[in-house]
C-alpha cells in the first residue's frame, strides 16, 4: 500500500516546470503526468477498499467472539445452577478464550481503523491534487509557451546587440548615397556631351562665316586688280 502513495507523492513532488523545460512537447508530458496520477489513484482506491474490507472483517470477528463469550458465560451459569461444576468450568474456560480472542481482534480493529482513516485522508488529498492538475493543465501549458516566447525574444535581442544594427544601417546608407552620386554623375556627363556638340556646331558656323567673308573680300580684290587703268566695273 505504501508503494502506491510513495509513487503518487513522487509524481506530486516533481517539479513540473523543470519537466516542461526538458520536454519537446509540454502537452504530452502534462497529459502523461495526469494519466499516471489517475492510474495511481485508481490503484490506491482499490487498496484502500481492501483495507476497509479487512476492517469490516475484524469488526465482525470482534462481535462474533464477544457474542460467543456471552453465550458460554450463560452456559456456565446454567451449569452452576444445575450443580454441574465440571460443565461450568469448561464453559468458563471457553468464555475466557473468546474474551481473549475478542480483545486481540479489538486491538487489531483499532489499528486497522486508524490506518483506514489515514489512507482515506491521503487518498482524498491526492484526488484533490489530481483535480487541481487537471484544472491547471491549460495554465501550465500557457506558462511554458510564454516562457519559450520570452526566451526567443531575448535570444533575438542578444543577436541584434552583437550585430550592431545601427552600424549596418549606416553602411547601407553609404552604399545608397554612392549609387545616387554615380547616377547624378552619369546624367551630368550625358548633358555635358550634348552641350559640347552644340557648342561645336556653333563654332563651325562662325568659322564658315569668316571663311565666306574672307573669300568675298579676296574675290573683290582680285577683280579690282585685273581691270585696266581708268576702267570701272560699270563700263564692263
Amino acid at each position: 500500500m505504501a508503494s502506491i502513495f510513495d509513487r503518487m507523492s513522487t509524481i506530486l513532488r516533481a517539479n513540473i516546470n523543470a519537466l516542461l523545460d526538458r520536454a519537446e512537447n509540454p502537452e504530452v508530458v502534462i497529459d502523461q503526468i495526469i494519466r499516471d496520477m489517475a492510474s495511481a489513484i485508481a490503484e490506491a482506491r482499490g487498496q484502500v477498499a481492501d483495507m476497509i474490507a479487512q476492517e469490516k472483517i475484524l469488526q465482525a470477528n470482534v462481535q462474533r467472539n464477544e457474542s460467543l463469550a456471552q453465550e458460554w458465560m450463560q452456559k456456565a451459569t446454567l451449569a452452576v445452577q444445575n450443580g454441574r461444576d465440571d460443565l461450568a468450568r469448561e464453559a468458563l474456560r471457553r468464555r475466557q478464550d473468546y474474551d481473549e480472542n475478542a480483545r486481540v481482534y479489538r486491538e487489531q480493529l483499532t489499528a486497522q481503523s486508524h490506518m483506514v482513516d489515514k489512507l482515506k485522508n491521503d487518498l482524498q488529498q491526492l484526488e484533490s491534487k489530481y483535480e487541481d492538475a487537471r484544472r491547471n493543465r491549460e495554465i501550465l501549458i500557457a506558462r511554458h509557451r510564454r516562457a519559450e516566447t520570452q526566451q526567443r525574444v531575448a535570444q533575438v535581442s542578444a543577436q541584434l546587440n552583437t550585430m550592431d544594427p545601427s552600424a549596418e544601417l549606416g553602411r547601407m546608407e553609404e552604399r545608397i548615397r554612392l549609387q545616387e552620386a554615380r547616377a547624378e554623375a552619369q546624367a551630368e556627363l550625358q548633358t555635358t556631351s550634348f552641350n559640347d556638340e552644340f557648342a561645336a556646331l556653333g563654332a563651325n558656323s562662325e568659322v564658315e562665316n569668316e571663311l565666306a567673308a574672307l573669300k568675298a573680300q579676296l574675290g573683290s580684290g582680285n577683280q579690282a586688280a585685273a581691270l585696266p587703268s581708268g576702267e570701272s566695273t560699270q563700263q564692263q
